[in-house]
């Protein structure tokens, strides 16, 4: 199941706008009114509600996300097994042709469009059985995020007006991320793209514009694709911890950090480019678990989503999909 820190879910508010009094039926009633007042049209507002359904599976789901925290250690291993860098590497060579030609359109390595496919939704096979609109509205009418879910639900219909995809088969997980690469509806929007030219952006069956999708995404949100991720590296005794964290005054020149006495995981220096590049220091577990350098491609998969764990799975995974 989609957790709470998918694509765009960092931005939800914490506080509902008010108190619901109305019924759900009523509630919808004002989704209907909202939609048209937007510009949507009576023939997509009537298809998308003609069956919508409150979903309570949606608000437990939502109010009982995963309090345990495990450590990158136990998280990794979790997150990216051995049998999904297998099953990677081989759609990673099934797709290859597909991937380089959206890879070169859009600049982004083809590993990091199928590491983000195989950590959002396992490659496809866990996109969530929702009805987006059941989800959305679901949501919406418990209030406790109300003003993030209703304006998910205005662009939801924009996407139903667009004619990218049916009322019945716009599937998402509880809280409406949809798709092959678990996008919010205004993620969607903004980002999704048509991978083989056929008019649509499908991002729930067609591999080409769910890796366009993906690759548009990274593109839109600063990716190099001259550069890593990042690398593990190796902190010397008594390194000064406050020096951490991706604040705009927390980022050196691996130069710098190299003359702090930051190395390789292994040991060795770090590397000396022709052009240097700016790099920070992350320790999501503190200075006794692991420890990174970051450059700016780990910013833009934080973009994606607001997770330290979930950008250093991608990475992770992207680097041994080419890994001998």
């Amino acid at each position: 199941m989609k957790k709470l820190w998918s694509v765009g879910l960092g931005l939800i508010l914490s506080c509902p706008l008010y108190a619901n009094t109305e019924s759900f039926e009523q509630y919808v009633d004002g989704l209907k009114q909202q939609a048209k007042q937007e510009g949507i049209s009576q023939t997509t507002i009537d298809a998308a509600f003609e069956k919508v359904t409150y979903r309570p599976r949606a608000i437990v789901a939502d109010k009982n996300q995963p309090e345990k925290k495990l450590t990158l250690d136990e998280y990794i291993p979790r997150a990216v097994p051995d049998w999904k860098v297998a099953k990677a590497k081989k759609l990673y060579q099934e797709h290859y042709d597909e991937l380089v030609r959206i890879g070169k359109q859009y600049g982004v390595q083809p590993r990091y469009i199928v590491a983000l496919w195989g950590v959002e939704s396992n490659f496809g096979s866990l996109t969530g059985g929702y009805n987006v609109v059941d989800a959305l509205a679901t949501l919406a009418y418990d209030g406790r995020r109300e003003r993030f879910f209703r304006n998910e639900m205005m662009a939801a219909l924009k996407i139903l007006e667009q004619r990218h995809i049916t009322p019945q088969a716009m599937k998402g997980s509880w809280a409406g991320a949809m798709g092959q690469c678990q996008f919010m509806p205004s993620s969607f929007l903004a980002f999704a793209a048509d991978g083989d030219g056929d008019g649509k952006k499908d991002i729930w069956g067609t591999k080409a514009d769910v890796f366009a999708s993906t690759a548009n995404y990274l593109s839109q949100s600063g990716w190099n694709e001259h550069m890593i991720w990042g690398r593990q590296v190796h902190l010397p005794r008594g390194f000064d911890m406050s020096l951490s964290g991706r604040g705009k005054d927390k980022g050196k020149m691996l130069r710098q950090w190299s003359e702090l006495g930051v190395t390789r995981y292994d040991g060795s220096p770090l590397p000396k480019l022709k052009q240097d590049i700016e790099a920070w220091l992350i320790a999501p577990d503190d200075e006794q678990g692991r420890v990174y350098l970051v450059y700016n491609n780990y910013n833009v998969l934080m973009k994606w989503n607001r997770s330290y764990y979930f950008a250093l799975a991608v990475s992770h995974l992207a680097d041994r999909i080419i890994m001998k």
